[in-house]
């Protein structure tokens, strides 16, 4: 099973405002066949905890511009790693230390690759 056409769009959406904040190394990977709680996973890094942050801001302006609300936030007072999860998409940004540390891709390399189509 592949991820729903609104999954792709969120993610899309979400992938797209990360890129306007100069977020690096956007991935989004397909998660449906693996998880039964989510069916998008998008990695986003920011270089520091301030930029972190105005990802994540971003993000959430943006899919609330798409009716969704998260439906849980974990780790934004430290701006290192905050997740956001919207249901059937969940946001990952990174600081780029603790996203080469954690190497989600790694964990998920058996996932298909969205293609995200930025221009950036």
């Amino acid at each position: 099973m592949a991820a729903t056409e609104r999954a792709t769009e969120l993610a899309q959406a979400a992938a797209a405002a990360a890129d306007e904040k100069k977020a690096t190394s956007i991935t989004a990977i397909d998660v449906s066949d693996q998880l039964a709680l989510t069916d998008v996973f998008v990695i986003a890094s920011g270089s520091s905890e301030t930029q972190v942050n105005a990802i994540v801001d971003g993000v959430e302006e943006r899919l609330l511009e798409l009716g969704a609300k998260p439906i849980r936030r974990e780790g934004r007072r430290d701006g290192r790693w905050v997740l956001l999860d919207f249901g059937e998409l969940v946001v990952h940004v990174q600081h780029d230390e603790d996203r080469e540390f954690y190497a989600l891709e790694r964990l998920w390399r058996d996932c298909p690759v969205l293609d995200l189509d930025l221009a950036g």
